[in-house]
């Protein structure tokens, strides 16, 4: 079912110390219960509980179920854009890529229950407009394109488009196959990036 913007955004943002780490530990709660019981049990009273507040001190944060997940999914977002962000200071494009594709794998596989069920509720459309700014991925991977050991993309936004596919697409599916080996699925998510852009080894084009 569809929702209202505001149902799907916190009522206010913590400012005090205190109410800081009190929205933290509700978010972190929120975390442990998906992880533990699954969306199916997910529920605002649950998560009060575990984070050992009164289910009105949650409420003055988060008017259902649907915001705090939504506040969850930014949260990791966030998380995975601070970690990411330190392609900007890669000397060439190959290494931007290599340390993207390795926040994309690290941020799966640090909790990887955690980071399949936000996939699965990130697909939701109007779930999508509310986090995609929580992280600059494909301002990212627009930087590592601009890098001269890079061949040049002559419809570069959609080479944008379909590399941040590729990469969610690959690391999703691994994630969901219960995947472990964290070097070998980067080698293969990096690997198939370069081959789009015709830029492995020997490559001449795509």
């Amino acid at each position: 079912m569809s929702r209202s913007p505001s149902s799907l955004r916190p009522r206010k943002k913590p400012v005090q110390p205190r109410a800081v780490e009190t929205y933290a530990w509700i978010l972190e709660a929120a975390a442990q219960i998906l992880e533990a019981q699954g969306i199916g049990a997910f529920n605002t009273n649950l998560v009060a509980e575990r984070a050992g507040v009164s289910i009105g001190s949650l409420y003055q944060y988060f008017p259902g179920k649907d915001a705090l997940l939504v506040a969850l999914m930014r949260r990791e977002k966030a998380r995975f854009g601070e970690d990411a962000a330190a392609a900007r200071d890669a000397p060439d494009g190959h290494a931007a890529l290599a340390h993207l594709v390795s926040a994309a794998v690290r941020h799966q596989f640090e909790r990887p229950e955690l980071a399949r069920l936000i996939d699965i509720e990130e697909a939701r459309p109007e779930v999508q407009q509310e986090v995609e700014s929580a992280s600059d991925f494909r301002g990212l991977l627009r930087a590592a394109l601009d890098h001269a050991d890079l061949p040049p993309q002559p419809e570069r936004e959609i080479a944008i488009d379909d590399v941040a596919a590729l990469v969610r697409l690959l690391v999703d599916s691994a994630g969901a196959r219960g995947e472990s080996d964290a070097q070998r699925l980067e080698r293969r998510v990096l690997g198939a990036i370069l081959g789009y852009l015709g830029a492995l080894p020997g490559a001449d084009g795509r």
